[in-house]
């Protein structure tokens, strides 16, 4: 229980970060609440390639 906790927000953080890589903005990762559908788009979002072009967030990771 201790590790779920002290992952959970670093994974949440690394869910925002790549979300921001696709050009969403990070509340998309409240999609990921919807049970079934929502953790399937969520893996849809995140499978997408990072955008070449800097975004609001900043430059891409790649």
């Amino acid at each position: 229980m201790v590790v779920a906790l002290g992952l959970a927000l670093p994974s949440i953080a690394v869910g925002i970060r790549r979300l921001h890589d696709t050009g969403r903005s990070g509340w998309w990762f409240l999609i990921s609440l919807i049970p079934l559908i929502g953790g399937i788009v969520f893996l849809v979002f995140c499978a997408n390639d990072t955008k070449p072009e800097t975004n609001q967030w900043g430059p891409p990771a790649k």
